[in-house]
C-alpha cells in the first residue's frame, strides 16, 4: 500500500512537471509572435529581441512573418488564432488606431477581437526639412515654416508613405492647427517619400525618427521638430511641435495582443514576463539603436491608451478625407 502511495505521487509531480509555471501550457509547446510585416522592418526586430528574450520564462518564442495590405492579413490571422495563450499579435498605430477608418472592411475587429497583453514601445516622429531647401528659404523651425507658408500660399507642399499613412495624418493636422496649405504628395511607402525630400521634389515630411535619423545626422535633412508631447531623448536638442502649436502630439506605437478569449490569468503571466523583458537592460539597448522607447505597460493600460488613439486617428482621417477602399 505504501509503494501504490508512492508511485501516485510521483505520477502527479511528474504530471505537474510538464507545465510552463503558471501558464498552464504543455511543456515544449511554442509560442509565436505573429508580426504584420515583412522580416528586417523595425516591428520585426523588436520582435525578435523579445522572443529571445522572453525564452527564459517561456521557451520557444518563435515569430511568424504574415505580410500583406498594410498589416491587414497578419493581424486578421493573430485574430483567428486559438484563444490558448500561444499566439501573440501586433497591435500598431495603422491597425488598431488609424486603419478601423480607412477602411470600410477589416478582417479583424481591433476592439472584439483581441485582449491587451502590453505595449512594447514608441517611437518618435520628426518633421523633417530638405536641408538646402530650408538654407535656400530660411526656414529653421516649425515658426518660420508656417509663417513661410501664411506667406507664400501654395508653395510647400510635403510628402508621405502614401494616403491614410501616419505621415499623411500628421501632415493633415500640422496644416490644420498651423492656418497654412500644403500640397499632399503621397508616396509608395516611406522610403520612396524620404528619397523625394533628399531630392528635394517635396519640401518636408513627418518621418519616423529611426528612419530619419541617419540623414539628419549626416546634414542632408534638417529636423525641425518631433511630434512627441515630450522631446526625444536620443535628440534632446530638437524641440517639439507642440512647443508651437500646443496639443500637437503624434507618434509610433507598437504592443502585443492576444485573441479574445485567453483566459485572463495567461494574460497576465504573458505580461509579466514581456514587461519584465522590455524593463531589461539589453533589451533596453537594443531599442535605443532603433531610437525606440520601449513602454512597458498592463493591459488595462494599454487598451485606454488604444482606445483614446482611435479616438485621435477617427478625427484626423475625417479631417484628411483618406479613404483607401
Amino acid at each position: 500500500m505504501m509503494r501504490r502511495r508512492q508511485l501516485l505521487a510521483q505520477s502527479t509531480l511528474l504530471a505537474a512537471s510538464l507545465a510552463l509555471p503558471g501558464l498552464g501550457l504543455a511543456q515544449g509547446s511554442t509560442t509565436r509572435i505573429i508580426v504584420p510585416f515583412a522580416a528586417g522592418g523595425p516591428i520585426d526586430v523588436t520582435a525578435r529581441v523579445l522572443a529571445e528574450a522572453v525564452k527564459g520564462s517561456l521557451g520557444t518564442v518563435i515569430v511568424d512573418n504574415r505580410a500583406g495590405a498594410g498589416g491587414n492579413i497578419g493581424v486578421g490571422a493573430a485574430a483567428r488564432s486559438a484563444p490558448d495563450g500561444l499566439t501573440l499579435g501586433i497591435a500598431t498605430t495603422a491597425s488598431h488606431g488609424i486603419n478601423p477608418w480607412l477602411f470600410s472592411k477589416l478582417p479583424y475587429d481591433p476592439v472584439k477581437d483581441f485582449a491587451p497583453v502590453t505595449q512594447m514601445l514608441r517611437v518618435p516622429n520628426v518633421l523633417v526639412i530638405n536641408a538646402e531647401t530650408a538654407q535656400r528659404l530660411g526656414i529653421n523651425s516649425v515658426a518660420d515654416l508656417i509663417r513661410y507658408g501664411k506667406s507664400n500660399p501654395g508653395k510647400l507642399n510635403y510628402g508621405s508613405g502614401g494616403n491614410g499613412s501616419a505621415g499623411h495624418l500628421a501632415g493633415e493636422l500640422f496644416k490644420n492647427q498651423a492656418g497654412i496649405f500644403a500640397v499632399h504628395i503621397p508616396y509608395n511607402g516611406g522610403n520612396p517619400a524620404q528619397a523625394a525630400l533628399l531630392a528635394g521634389q517635396v519640401d518636408f515630411n513627418f518621418d519616423n525618427l529611426a528612419t530619419a535619423a541617419g540623414n539628419i545626422r549626416a546634414g542632408r535633412l534638417k529636423a525641425l521638430a518631433v511630434t512627441t508631447a515630450q522631446r526625444s531623448p536620443v535628440m534632446p536638442d530638437v524641440p517639439t511641435v507642440a512647443d508651437t502649436l500646443p496639443g500637437f502630439e503624434i507618434d509610433t506605437w507598437w504592443g502585443l495582443v492576444v485573441p479574445s478569449g485567453v483566459p485572463a490569468d495567461t494574460v497576465a503571466k504573458l505580461n509579466a514576463a514581456f514587461t519584465e523583458a522590455l524593463r531589461s537592460p539589453e533589451v533596453k539597448a537594443r531599442f535605443a539603436t532603433l531610437m525606440a522607447e520601449p513602454a512597458p505597460s498592463t493591459p488595462e493600460a494599454f487598451d485606454a491608451f488604444m482606445n483614446k488613439e482611435r479616438a485621435k486617428y477617427e478625427r484626423m482621417v475625417k479631417l484628411s478625407g483618406a479613404k483607401v477602399d
